[in-house]
């Protein structure tokens, strides 16, 4: 009788989350804040050819990182995706979808004053990365040992 490979078996267990991940989830964090400054203030120039030449660079560069820092955070939360994390996405989700309106109210407000074309990609690319990865940040983030055994018992 030959025996079929168990599949459970030859599946291996993703290696857990190192102890660093909250700290890194975190600089991720950070990073994302510090690379809206560049579309903010893009789109509240008139002017971009005034700013210094290390203004774009910097931008590119931040949003280079920020795109493979997140890679690093779908890798260390890949498969370990939670309900409880899934619910803390969607809590999220509910209030950033206000900013849809603050953004109308805005665009309403101010929206001669703001140079659109210059901010909104930059804006839409980065809202765009939070909300697709927020989930597995919320893995990483929450990696203590405390939480492991909230999501195993």
């Amino acid at each position: 009788m030959i025996d079929k490979p168990d599949t459970q078996a030859e599946q291996s267990p993703s290696p857990p989350i190192p102890p660093w991940g909250r700290n890194f989830a975190l600089a991720v964090a950070a990073v994302f804040l510090i690379s809206l400054v560049f579309p903010i203030g893009a789109g509240l120039s008139k002017d971009t050819s005034a700013f210094p030449k290390w203004w774009g660079l910097m931008d590119v560069t931040l949003a280079f990182m920020l795109g493979c820092l997140t890679v690093v955070i779908f890798v260390l939360a890949h498969g370990k995706v939670t309900s409880r994390a899934e619910a803390a996405s969607y809590r999220v989700y509910r209030q950033l979808i206000h900013i849809i309106f603050v953004l109308l109210l805005v665009f309403l407000v101010f929206g001669d004053q703001i140079t659109w074309i210059n901010g909104l990609p930059g804006l839409a690319w980065r809202a765009w990365l939070l909300l697709y990865s927020l989930p597995t940040w919320f893995v990483v983030f929450d990696n203590s040992p405390k939480s492991a055994q909230r999501t195993t018992k």
